[in-house]
């Protein structure tokens, strides 16, 4: 099967829309979920931005930021477990293992991507 980051970080995404949805209707659980699906959203959106990246320091710069997104994903869905806001404990736990997996993969890509600029400098 073939890996296809793109198709992985739309699923992703799609996730945290239907996680989002199964949370209760109340002040701190809409705040969350707000911030989450906005975040939950943004590397999907700025992955395709890096894609098409004007230089590699562009692509590098994009793909920062679909790791900053993806850390603030994290930290909200970490707070609406450890505050047991959501009954959802199996599709909870299965978005933070998906969000830690793509962290590390876009940890990976921008380490090849910088150690690459800097070759290109050489």
């Amino acid at each position: 099967m073939k890996f296809d980051l793109e198709d992985r970080i739309i699923e992703y995404s799609s996730m945290v829309i239907g996680f989002s949805k199964t949370l209760s209707n109340n002040y701190v659980t809409n705040y969350l979920s707000n911030q989450m699906v906005r975040s939950g959203l943004s590397p999907a959106l700025n992955y395709a931005e890096a894609q098409g990246g004007e230089s590699r320091k562009d692509f590098v710069h994009k793909m920062k930021i679909t790791l900053k997104e993806l850390g603030e994903t994290r930290m909200n869905l970490k707070i609406i477990e450890r505050s047991s806001l959501s009954s959802e404990v199996e599709i909870l736990t299965k978005l933070i293992e998906e969000n830690n997996q793509l962290i590390s993969i876009f940890v990976k890509s921008i380490e090849t991507a910088k150690r690459n600029l800097e070759n290109e400098k050489s």
